[in-house]
């Protein structure tokens, strides 16, 4: 996809696609890692998935300065985008946050930018390892 086209999207609808890139690189992530009974699965994946794990990613991305001005764009509309209502385990800053940052996985995913989206990433699983999860 084009840019132009790109950005024809709301950024609701990034979100919605970068929350599957992002989720299936987490479940894939998990999986390479071990064979182990589902429900460790699961568990494992929900605390990389969950709003404050990815609120923290994306704070992180933002305040070291590892987004480019267009990525820092993308994730600010994303976490500014209307609509947005917060899960009771999560505050709504949080929620706008994980928001963003799903939202600049799914643009970059569907520009085709994958060895971009693996290096975003790493650096946001690189996040759990320093925090022990």
């Amino acid at each position: 996809m084009t840019e132009k086209e790109l950005n024809q999207y709301s950024p609701l609808t990034l979100a919605f696609m970068g929350d599957a890139v992002y989720e299936q690189l987490v479940r894939g992530r998990i999986v390479e890692s071990a064979n182990m009974p589902v429900r460790k699965l699961h568990d494992l994946a929900k605390v990389r998935v969950c709003a404050e794990y990815q609120a923290k990613a994306a704070a992180m991305l933002t305040e070291k300065g590892l987004l480019t001005e267009s990525e820092q764009d993308i994730l600010r509309r994303g976490r500014n985008a209307c609509g947005v209502t917060a899960p009771k385990h999560s505050t709504v800053l949080e929620y706008r946050a994980a928001t963003g940052l799903e939202c600049l996985f799914g643009y970059l995913a569907l520009a085709g930018r994958d060895e971009r989206v693996r290096e975003l990433f790493e650096l946001v699983w690189g996040l759990g390892e320093e925090s022990g999860e």
